[in-house]
């Protein structure tokens, strides 16, 4: 069942709400327009650029290791970044949205990233959540018991898989380095402000 599907009774204004909230591709869109609006708006003080690029670096990193990891829908991944936390990427998507927040020093830029989140983590968590648990069952139930969604959990509580980091895969099934490129790009927007 694809996450649109869940609204199809609605009608009107809830459909779209509905429809924007469990569509993925406008999650990234609006990502990827919200990281370009502030780096674009953005009015940096040094400090805080510096600080933003260094969370903006971590949260590259975190999703270049999880991105390279991942067989979607294929293979549960348990190891790398996935034996700390079942959301990796998320969590790298957050750390790029507090990232640009601080970097552009824009206080609207943390309203808005809030409500973003809250608009589309926990109905999206929630869905792969269930469909991992639907693809994969008791293999998804023995390792999520002991990994949180979006904190960390540190201690031996890899999964089964044995898989290793690809860039093929970072590559293939995300597009991760094109990603990086894009969020590299409008970090420099910001340093040339």
């Amino acid at each position: 069942m694809a996450r649109v599907d869940s609204v199809s009774d609605a009608t009107g204004i809830s459909k779209l709400v509905l429809f924007l909230r469990y569509h993925e591709q406008s999650r990234q869109w609006f990502a990827v327009l919200f990281v370009l609006l502030v780096s674009l708006l953005g009015q940096p003080q040094q400090t805080l650029l510096y600080i933003g690029t260094g969370i903006a670096v971590i949260g590259m990193a975190v999703r270049m290791w999880a991105a390279g990891y991942v067989m979607k829908n294929k293979e549960l991944a348990t190891t790398g970044p996935y034996a700390y936390v079942r959301h990796p990427l998320y969590v790298g998507n957050i750390l790029l949205l507090v990232a640009y927040s601080l970097a552009s020093s824009l206080w609207w830029s943390f309203v808005l990233m809030a409500f973003l989140l809250w608009f589309y983590y926990p109905p999206t968590i929630a869905y792969e959540d269930n469909k991992l648990r639907n693809i994969f069952g008791e293999e998804w139930e023995n390792w999520s018991k002991n990994i949180h969604a979006l904190i960390p959990t540190f201690g031996h509580k890899a999964g089964s898989a044995k898989s290793e980091w690809s860039f093929k895969k970072s590559l293939m099934q995300n597009g991760e380095p094109i990603i990086v490129i894009y969020l590299i790009w409008c970090l420099y927007l910001l340093y040339t402000k």
